[in-house]
């Protein structure tokens, strides 16, 4: 399963009551996480999910409400007595970016690796998640949207395994996927695992206008985590000379992508009340909910 914390749900610049832009990914016992705007290591230690666990950091792009905060919690990592190699992940551009910030947090007791993606590229993250980036379309920067997939092997068949007479301590090898050899015959672990099940997804789109790409990348997803910088329809010219979106384009996203939910977030500073554009947001998707700090979910396999 992957548990969900949104900690920052604002653009631009953070506000008394709204952090910037920040998702923290739990999957296992490793920690991930989404973009990292000014602040987040003070929202985040709000919660109770430590620092020490956290062995990734995703980014969408650079612009300064989304990476400002790196430094930070680089620090924070180090306090939390962090050892272990931590990597970046961003588009083209993110290793100037972070040598740049990390220039006032010398002496890291960890290595610090950033890998950049282009469009179209996987990766293998911690927690057994793999990732996968199309590019956006956003001011000046290169931007990723992400999807996020945790694969679900097959059921293990025991009685299957029983009648072929294969002992216990072979089934755990078997169930990783290797051939094994009994009694000179070969044993491969189709002969024991049932058919494929399905696994989990969820997908992160910011800070770029809607383009066609992204309901083919996120086709299926159990949650969409997508941007509505612009709540009301009457500023949809602002979304286009800013490269952000509404709410009805992340609505009709999720909804050709046929995601199971939608989290609204990265609202402008000029919306005070973002909640008030709930019914809204349920209205165009009905399983849509507006982002604020601390909200969680827990995403699970389905029964099968």
């Amino acid at each position: 399963m992957i548990d969900l914390l949104l900690l920052g749900n604002g653009s631009m610049q953070p506000l008394p009551d709204r952090w910037l832009s920040s998702l923290l990914i739990r999957c296992g016992s490793e920690l991930i996480l989404f973009d990292c705007g000014e602040g987040t290591q003070i929202v985040y230690r709000s919660f109770s999910w430590g620092f020490r666990k956290l062995s990734a950091i995703c980014l969408s792009h650079f612009h300064a409400d989304h990476v400002a905060g790196l430094p930070g919690m680089l620090f924070c990592l180090a306090n939390a007595g962090r050892t272990e190699p931590v990597t970046i992940y961003g588009p083209r551009g993110t290793a100037e970016i972070v040598r740049g910030l990390c220039v006032i947090v010398p002496g890291l007791p960890f290595d610090l690796y950033v890998r950049e993606l282009a469009d179209g590229d996987q990766v293998e993250l911690p927690g057994k998640l793999k990732g996968s980036v199309v590019e956006g379309q956003h001011r000046g920067v290169p931007v990723l949207a992400w999807r996020f997939d945790l694969a679900r092997g097959p059921r293990f068949d025991r009685a299957a395994a029983d009648a072929l007479g294969l002992p216990q301590p072979m089934w755990g090898r078997l169930q990783a996927g290797e051939t094994v050899t009994w009694n000179n015959r070969t044993y491969g672990p189709e002969l024991v695992m049932g058919p494929a099940r399905s696994g989990i997804a969820f997908g992160v789109i910011t800070d770029t206008r809607p383009l066609p790409i992204f309901s083919e990348q996120m086709a299926g997803v159990d949650l969409l985590v997508a941007e509505s910088t612009y709540l009301d329809p009457v500023d949809h010219e602002k979304a286009v000379d800013f490269a952000h979106m509404t709410l009805d384009e992340a609505c009709a996203i999720a909804t050709d992508a046929g995601a199971k939910q939608l989290l609204l977030t990265h609202f402008s500073a000029a919306y005070p009340q973002p909640l008030a554009y709930a019914e809204q947001a349920r209205a165009r998707f009905p399983n849509a909910e507006i982002g604020v700090s601390g909200w969680t979910t827990t995403l699970s396999f389905p029964e099968e």
